[in-house]
């Protein structure tokens, strides 16, 4: 993996994203002069359009997911992956295809070329990606500890999508005894850690232990391995490559003050307010039959009101009324106690089973983010009542009340529904992540996302 725009990205998955993108790119122009005769005078014309297009497709498609498959898809995973780009894109494409300035290469002649070209070579990654067998690029992984810290980094990387970070084994660390990983897997520790590297061929190091009394690891050793061009993470470092987080176990204050991330900077907020603005607008104005049709539904099934507000904590702390259509009864908090939303929840109508599995419950909060109260991307608003609890059973919970709350969020897309005070923690793992790395190629990506997530009904919550 890579860093992209602050962003963690598979460096296999990436390369197939530029594999793909430069197969259009070439298709694209290919189906263009055999239509004319012009030579590399027409191509040079296109290229601008044809590189625009293709790029746009294909990230489009890396966020919905089509990367993202493994060795173990299953046919019917790998089809629904392939359906739902087909259905995101064509009707894109078309409308991209249209708004690009493309010069005297008749559009209608080629549209419906290059459409098909789009399909297919979606069509073809999706098998490809399904039945993937080894990557293109592997990392080999040494992880120093025996103990539940170093089962659980391999566990991590099992559960991975791909195969491309491969644990080689596991180095007894200095003052731990704990042994949790499978004997025939741990390195023998008469050699050095250097040369262990070496005879491994490894690229990587993960320290998985706790720290203790007496080191858990000669720091002169790990020295020696990183001028050798290996590269050492903490725990901490790992979670947030792999897995997208910023795990709370592994976590330490002085790593939250010195590290990188958590920039709260004014040119970072004004380009997320204006981009918020901007999109919550359009968004608000494209989905007001949607909103319409969800009132007239609301009312015919429970009456009023059809909507309600409710107190949620905002950025720094604040308070402030959250707008959403009514998925409730309206005695679904008669005795005045808070309670949490469960996947299954009996208070719930039918009406609004069907908005909150769709998300159009969450719709009328655009209005929340105009005002400025919330950001399209961010951490999910709580009530306080269940923000002091979890403040008081979390650590690092008011760390996200550092960025204003989300209408979706990276917790929202990467964790499915919860509704204790274990899900919190996950989530708020997810959230710490967001809060330290965000930037507007996430916010896009997240909201990408936000669509597979309503289109396959994952994470519905």
């Amino acid at each position: 993996m890579f860093r992209l725009f602050n962003h963690y990205v598979p460096a296999n998955a990436f390369a197939q994203v530029l594999f793909d993108s430069l197969l259009l790119f070439a298709g694209i122009l290919v189906a263009a002069t055999m239509q004319l005769s012009g030579g590399f005078a027409l191509v040079e014309a296109l290229a601008p359009s044809a590189l625009v297009f293709a790029v746009i497709m294909i990230a489009l498609n890396s966020a919905l997911g089509l990367y993202r498959g493994g060795p173990t898809s299953s046919l019917y995973d790998t089809l629904a992956r392939i359906l739902l780009s087909l259905l995101a894109s064509i009707p894109i494409a078309y409308a991209i295809f249209r708004i690009l300035p493309w010069g005297v290469f008749d559009q209608q002649r080629g549209e419906l070329t290059v459409v098909l070209l789009l399909g297919s070579i979606l069509a073809l990654r999706g098998f490809v990606v399904g039945a993937a067998g080894e990557p293109l690029l592997r990392r080999r992984i040494l992880v120093i500890g025996t103990g539940n810290e170093a089962a659980a980094v391999d566990q991590s990387l099992r559960n991975q999508s791909t195969r491309a970070l491969q644990v080689v084994g596991f180095y007894p660390a200095v003052n731990n005894d704990d042994v949790v990983v499978s004997n025939h897997r741990i390195l023998a520790a008469n050699a050095s850690l250097l040369e262990a590297v070496r005879a491994h061929d490894v690229n990587e190091i993960i320290v998985a232990v706790r720290e203790r009394r007496g080191g858990s690891m000669s720091l002169k050793q790990l020295l020696d391995c990183k001028l050798a061009g290996v590269k050492v993470l903490d725990l901490s470092s790992f979670y947030e490559r792999v897995r997208g987080q910023v795990r709370i176990d592994a976590l330490k204050a002085s790593w939250l003050i010195y590290g990188d991330g958590f920039r709260q900077g004014w040119l970072r907020s004004t380009i997320k307010r204006t981009f918020d603005l901007v999109v919550g607008t359009v968004m608000l104005v494209l989905a007001l039959p949607v909103m319409a049709l969800t009132a007239i539904a609301i009312a015919v099934e429970s009456g009023l009101p059809i909507f309600y507000t409710q107190e949620r904590v905002g950025r720094g702390g604040r308070v402030f009324h959250v707008i959403k259509f009514r998925s409730m009864r309206t005695d679904a908090e008669k005795d005045g106690k808070p309670r949490w939303a469960s996947a299954r929840d009996d208070r719930v109508t039918r009406v609004g089973r069907i908005i909150r599995k769709t998300r159009i419950d969450e719709l009328p909060q655009l209005l929340n983010v105009i005002r400025g109260e919330m950001s399209l991307v961010g951490p999910r608003p709580e009530r306080p009542y269940f923000v002091d609890q979890l403040a008081r059973d979390i650590p690092f919970f008011a760390v996200r009340h550092s960025v204003k709350p989300g209408l979706t969020g990276w917790a929202q897309v990467r964790y499915q529904y919860g509704s204790t005070v274990d899900d919190a923690i996950q989530k708020l793992q997810y959230d710490l992540y967001y809060v330290k790395n965000h930037t507007l190629f996430l916010d896009v990506l997240i909201l990408a996302e936000t669509v597979r997530v309503v289109l396959t009904g994952e994470g519905a919550h």
